[in-house]
């Protein structure tokens, strides 16, 4: 059995004002695709699988990986989609089946539906013969496209995302089931008018974790070949932004019949399912009277959902309020980086922080001491994965602590804050810049976690974000919507 094995993920932001570009991805090609062996990566957990099921040859073509940021710039996915499906041509004759990891809310300049390009142009590469498997982000956008072209996927169960190497097991076994058993899978989708953030979207806790954890009995009992719920990414502003259920089956009623079931569990969840946010000033206010530790979220500027990660909301707002209590926040400014580097350890720099990228921050002058400085590297917790910040800085401006880094870096979870010796236990007040982080991470040992109501390109007040190009009407963009279930069928014959 010879199988081809393909990479291409990034979450993109519409209301990021800077587009990503191609060198902001880690490619990899040929046989470094499965430099992930061992990592909570997708590629990582499927490697696993088809190294231990017997008689496979693997064709692993091209890896393409990037933080989540703005919009890939029309050069860039020009390169990038050349890349990625010259390599997979080249690896394409004779394989038995595909395997395509992707993270499903990509957006380019000029290509609203990057995944659906690549998995279009590879089923014409493959044929119509050869199935094709993809693992997918439940906050991607699983579109028409990509579903003519799929046999089947596999979506992550979990978020705050643990899963990441499970769902490329889940994919590889669905793969090698399709080809050993000569299966024609039918995918059933439900398209639902909402967009949902907030506390009840963590599946340990919330009531999205209720009907993820259904889809998960229905994979188990081997009722269906797979299930998933995916809620979109409410930053990426395309056509078919929505939520959907899906439902993998041999059987078309079955798959019909529980992906509306599903839908109908998952609406009636749709107003408990939005930010409760903070005014600044009261969380401020609070903090303060507080023994702490306390964390302060700042997920509109949440880089790992695609923001610049230079917001000074909250530094500026702590500031004017002067608050007294130790704090430690991280901010991307490539100029004060550079100027802390510049001055050495131990220099004061009077910088400007703020709005480096997204104009809509306002630069604050800050006196401060520069106590480390660092080329900006790291490993996520979660998965082992690099960050690379760029050239970065610790500073201390009385009884605040910034790190200020020169490029946007994944930040759910305290990586970038330990790799500098920072311990967010320490301080009293901690921003973190992730809707959600996983329970032990802040939130265990935390006093309070204030989400906090400040402007960004990932804010959880979605109708402050000015979407123009998504499905209307749309909850809760226009309020309450009507959903009448009903699925859509794909059935590819071979």
């Amino acid at each position: 059995m010879k199988l081809l094995v393909a990479e291409c993920m990034q979450e993109i932001s519409s209301f990021n004002p800077v587009p990503s570009r191609y060198e902001d991805f880690t490619i990899r090609r040929g046989g470094a695709v499965f430099d992930q062996r061992g990592r909570n990566t997708a590629i990582g957990g499927a490697a696993d699988v088809f190294d231990t099921h017997g008689g496979v040859e693997l064709v692993p073509t091209y890896s393409a990986r990037a933080g989540s940021a703005g919009p890939l710039s029309a050069a860039g996915w020009r390169r990038l989609s050349d890349e990625v499906l010259a390599a997979v041509a080249a690896g394409a004759r004779g394989v038995d089946g595909v395997y395509f990891s992707m993270h499903g809310a990509m957006g380019a300049d000029g290509e609203l539906d990057p995944e659906g390009h690549l998995l279009e142009q590879t089923r014409r590469i493959v044929g119509d013969g050869v199935p094709i498997v993809a693992s997918l982000d439940l906050h991607g956008i699983l579109t028409e496209r990509m579903l003519r072209a799929l046999d089947g996927l596999a979506l992550y169960h979990t978020y705050p995302h643990v899963d990441f190497a499970d769902t490329g097991v889940r994919a590889a076994r669905l793969l090698l089931r399709i080809i050993d058993e000569r299966l024609a899978p039918v995918i059933a989708r439900v398209v639902m008018p909402a967009l949902v953030r907030g506390d009840e979207l963590v599946t340990k806790s919330g009531c999205f974790g209720d009907v993820i954890r259904e889809a998960e009995r229905l994979e188990h009992e081997d009722r269906v070949l797979a299930a998933g719920v995916m809620i979109g990414n409410p930053f990426t502003d395309v056509p078919e932004l929505c939520s959907q259920v899906v439902v993998v089956a041999q059987d078309a009623a079955v798959a019909e019949a529980e992906a509306v079931r599903l839908s109908e569990e998952f609406w009636v969840h749709r107003h408990r399912m939005q930010g409760k946010l903070i005014p600044l000033d009261r969380a401020i206010a609070q903090a303060r009277r507080m023994a702490g530790p306390v964390i302060f979220t700042d997920a509109a500027d949440a880089t790992s959902s695609g923001a610049t990660g230079d917001s000074n909301a909250i530094l500026s707002a702590l500031l004017r309020a002067g608050y007294e209590r130790s704090v430690l926040l991280p901010i991307v400014d490539p100029a004060a980086a550079a100027a802390a580097h510049a001055a050495g350890v131990g220099a004061t720099v009077r910088v400007r922080l703020g709005g480096a990228m997204d104009p809509r921050f306002i630069p604050v002058e800050v006196t401060a001491e520069v106590e480390m400085l660092s080329r900006g590297r790291a490993a996520l917790e979660t998965s082992g994965n690099a960050l690379d910040a760029g050239p970065t800085a610790v500073l201390r401006a009385g009884n605040i602590t910034i790190l200020v880094m020169t490029r946007s870096v994944s930040l759910f979870d305290r990586a970038m804050f330990l790799a500098h010796g920072l311990d967010p236990q320490r301080f009293h007040l901690t921003v973190v810049k992730s809707p959600h982080c996983e329970y032990h991470m802040f939130d265990e040992w935390a006093e309070k976690d204030f989400n906090i109501d400040a402007p960004g390109a990932t804010s959880a007040d979605l109708k402050s974000l000015g979407h123009r190009i998504c499905r209307r009407p749309m909850f809760p963009l226009d309020g309450d919507v009507a959903f009448a279930p009903a699925a859509q069928l794909f059935r590819r014959a071979r």
